[in-house]
């Protein structure tokens, strides 16, 4: 699953600096920066950050969305609370079958670029926090869904989006390893060349062929701190230093487990 992330300013912006377009840039940031929580050191899907994604109706002009994909035919805000925590993640081998996802799956994709994600590897009854990222240094570019919801009561229209996972690789079978799991997950990650295909495929299939596991040799991983509880730093640079744990002993992997 991804429900833990690292999204900096400059990865956010990643895929409007491409067009070279120093005007609008400047205009992000005055204009929709200020209404995100960036710069991210790690937060939680289940405190709904509003982040920028890019989506197929505005592809290299981002908009502001809160993490936690909100269907239409959501009722009101009670309802919005009650249902809000199931769909940060959508299921990548169900998108077109789950009446959350199936409407955005077929017309309303997006991306979500960030500097990396967290996962908890389990070693004897406790969980132990590991960060992912590119080799290269690179952000990452996640494959979404997106939604637009409007409150009947108040008539305010917020956006909203999930981030779709798939069958975790290699790595990831290593990291993790949650035993209440049906097996290892992560975040569906594109290269640049399958970013446009995924917002703009116009066939089921063209979509599910882009739902694979990244290749596990472009990535690495470190443990750090805490992400839960008493020992938890908070949003802060700190949060994402390498941390050793010395119960989690070196067996001649990066990984250092």
């Amino acid at each position: 699953m991804c429900y833990d992330i690292k999204a900096s300013l400059e990865s956010q912006l990643n895929r409007a600096k491409r067009k070279g377009d120093a005007l609008a840039i400047r205009e992000i940031k005055e204009k929709l920066v200020p209404f995100t929580q960036l710069p991210i050191f790690h937060t939680s899907g289940f405190s709904h950050p509003k982040l920028l994604i890019y989506t197929n109706r505005s592809p290299y002009y981002p908009e502001v969305a809160y993490w936690g994909l909100v269907p239409h035919w959501i009722k009101d805000g009670e309802q919005l609370h009650k249902f809000w925590n199931n769909t940060l993640n959508a299921r990548g081998e169900t998108l077109f079958e789950k009446p959350s996802f199936r409407d955005a799956a077929k017309s309303q994709r997006c991306l979500l670029f960030i500097d990396g994600f967290y996962e908890h590897h389990h070693f004897k009854g406790q969980s132990y926090p590991f960060y992912i990222f590119l080799k290269n240094g690179d952000p990452i570019a996640l494959a979404g869904l997106w939604s637009e919801w409007t409150d009947r009561e108040t008539g305010e229209i917020i956006n909203t989006f999930s981030i779709v996972t798939t069958v975790g690789n290699s790595l990831m079978t290593k990291i993790h390893n949650n035993p209440k799991l049906n097996g290892p997950r992560m975040p569906l990650i594109l290269s640049p060349e399958q970013e446009d295909e995924w917002l703009y495929a116009n066939h089921r299939k063209k979509v599910e062929n882009l739902i694979k596991p990244f290749k596990e040799g472009d990535l690495d991983a470190f443990t750090v701190g805490k992400l839960r509880g008493k020992n938890y730093k908070g949003n802060i640079p700190e949060t994402n230093l390498p941390y050793q744990y010395k119960e989690l002993t070196l067996d001649g992997s990066s990984l250092g487990y």
